[in-house]
């Protein structure tokens, strides 16, 4: 795939790559509660409040022919920009949840602008480099990795992030799994 970097796409100008994320608090903030998030079996599911609670980090818009066919807003859970930029790693259970929205676009007094329209689903990962749920085919690398179809923040559609998640994050393989230039909080 093809991403443009942008909120509002003006002109399909540059190509960038995309990430899934999601980001873990610092020692001096709590963490979530693991039952709020993840159950017995290693489950994920969209925190209710993380677009009061977590920190936006930023945003990608997929290429279209005419505009921007996707857009993609990321927030980390808090505390984990700023472990990040102290040492450049996420911490254990950092949370990064990605909104997946299609597009709509028109021509404006600016140009031709792409807009956030319909929400399609997240996408959340959670970092566990312990490897907590060895039987969940949704946790290895170093993260839970989960899709969410917009209809059901709870039940992931994802099997095996092997197949289902890895595949768009292998670029990213070197920055732990996590496309981080995307992200302008992640910088010192």
């Amino acid at each position: 795939m093809k991403f443009l970097g942008s909120a509002a796409v003006a002109s399909a100008s540059f190509i960038v790559a995309t990430v899934c994320l999601i980001s873990q608090p610092v020692a001096s903030q709590p963490a979530p509660a693991q039952g709020q998030l993840v159950d017995a079996e290693g489950n994920l599911h969209i925190p209710k409040d993380y677009r009061t609670t977590y920190e936006f980090l930023g945003s990608w818009s997929v290429a279209g022919d005419k505009g921007a066919k996707e857009m993609h807003v990321v927030y980390a859970s808090p505390g984990a920009a700023a472990a990040y930029r102290a040492t450049g790693k996420f911490p254990e259970r950092s949370i990064l949840v990605k909104e997946v929205y299609g597009t709509a676009t028109a021509d404006m007094t600016t140009g031709t602008v792409s807009h956030q329209e319909v929400l399609k689903g997240w996408f959340m990962m959670v970092k566990d480099s312990k490897n907590s749920h060895p039987d969940n085919k949704l946790w290895g690398n170093g993260w839970g990795w989960s899709w969410f179809d917009a209809s059901d923040p709870v039940k992931t559609t994802s099997t095996n992030f092997r197949s289902d998640c890895l595949g768009c994050h292998i670029p990213a393989k070197a920055t732990d799994w996590i496309y981080v230039q995307g992200y302008p909080g992640l910088k010192k």
